[in-house]
């Protein structure tokens, strides 16, 4: 049935309008705007839905299981796993991810990328979370990349498990150069992702130097595959936090060749936050990409969450807005105009390096919306404010109620900013 939202603000334009949703799109965007069923935004904020683009759902709520993870490294995180992983069962992975999922949606998520691990040897993972893909496509849209944690060379199985995903379905390739054995293995396994995604007509979504070592250089490795094999735009590289050390003549050629190229970059602030610098006394790394400096030279950024209470990060709760406030803060994102600016990390970059067309708030666009207990972006990075409505296709999947707040005098407190 048509539904009217009225009364809504929208990011770049002054003043309160009316939305009608025809069909799961946004027909038209007006004043006074008529319809059997309609909503009253009462002048808050209207978003298109937000997107995770990095995120591992077969891992999610996996903390403790076998052990906790006591360094806080990425390499233990990935020792652990190895040993949980091989009891893995598709409806235990789905039953995991659904809850995630949940989480994500009822936050204002409408698209996801998920990580399937296809280095075991049985891919229950990917089976659940394929299956997921279809069960809940109603209320998000998931992609699943086929993810080698293990590195495609270190095992003479991981190839063909890797193929074996995109014959089952998967929607990218996925790689993790830094963790083959040799800098040779991890160039080949680069060339090797390129040739099944050109085999099987997917993209490509890697692992890339997620390493505080300034001498992984994989990176420029991707771009130039990218460039050379005209998949600008179906390539995404994850983490980059390598970038974080490089020398500053040396990042500058790195990111005029991304730009070149068409590589989105992913950046997750809260797990590399967390994981990064762990081998240094101080001064210690922020280990993140150069978001900042990217945006600036033209290369598409969004961002993920990464992980979800597993072996890697004890924390987390599926909140892209807990994302991307980590993000303006590590990144040096915050005058005035760049906070109100990052809002597209979440949204329209995101949906860019998800390949999703026909999105954000214009007549014709698919009614992908989210509806904040806000009137202004700051507040919306600064607060991470309810989800009052998320829409999907324009249904309504989920519904939120603003936090109230009294003192005992009765006075009722509000955390609303004055902004100019």
């Amino acid at each position: 049935m048509d539904l009217v939202l009225r009364n809504c603000r929208l990011l770049e334009r002054e003043g309160l309008y009316d939305l009608l949703i025809t069909k799961g799109r946004i027909s038209k965007i007006g004043k006074d705007l008529k319809a059997d069923n309609s909503y009253d935004a009462l002048g808050r904020l209207l978003i298109p839905g937000m997107g995770d683009m990095h995120v591992h759902l077969d891992s999610a709520m996996t903390l403790g299981r076998p052990r906790f993870n006591q360094s806080g490294t990425l390499l233990e995180g990935i020792e652990i796993w190895g040993e949980y992983k091989k009891s893995l069962s598709k409806d235990e992975v789905k039953a995991r991810a659904r809850r995630a999922v949940e989480w994500m949606v009822v936050q204002g998520v409408t698209m996801i990328r998920t990580h399937a691990d296809v280095t075991e040897s049985r891919l229950e993972g990917l089976r659940g979370l394929l299956e997921l893909r279809e069960e809940m496509r109603d209320l998000v849209n998931i992609q699943v990349t086929a993810f080698p944690q293990d590195g495609i060379l270190t095992d003479n199985g991981n190839l063909e498990l890797l193929e074996k995903a995109m014959e089952m379905g998967a929607d990218n390739v996925g790689m993790i150069p830094h963790n083959e054995m040799t800098r040779e293995d991890g160039v080949k396994s680069i060339s090797l992702a390129f040739d099944l995604a050109q085999k099987y007509g997917r993209g490509v979504d890697g692992h890339v130097d997620e390493t505080d070592d300034e001498g992984s250089r994989f990176l420029e490795v991707v771009a130039s595959e990218t460039y050379k094999r005209g998949m600008a735009g179906r390539v995404a590289a994850g983490h980059v936090t390598a970038m974080h050390s490089y020398n500053g003549a040396y990042a500058d050629r790195l990111m005029r060749l991304l730009k070149r190229a068409g590589v989105n970059v992913v950046v997750n602030p809260a797990v590399n936050l967390h994981l990064q610098g762990r081998y240094d006394t101080y001064p210690k790394r922020r280990g993140l990409a150069r978001i900042k400096e990217l945006l600036a030279g033209g290369v598409n950024v969004s961002l993920g969450n990464d992980c979800l209470m597993d072996p890697w990060y004890p924390l987390g709760r599926g909140d892209i807005l807990q994302s991307l406030y980590l993000a303006v803060h590590a990144a040096h994102l915050t005058s005035y105009g760049e906070v109100v600016r990052s809002l597209d990390l979440v949204t329209y970059n995101a949906a860019k390096t998800f390949g999703l067309r026909e999105y954000g708030i214009m007549e014709g666009a698919v009614a992908d919306l989210v509806l904040l207990d806000a009137t202004h972006p700051l507040e919306v990075v600064r607060d991470q404010p309810t989800r009052l409505l998320v829409m999907k296709g324009g249904k309504v999947v989920s519904v939120g109620e603003p936090e109230k707040y009294r003192l005992s005098s009765g006075k009722e407190v509000n955390f609303s900013p004055s902004l100019p």
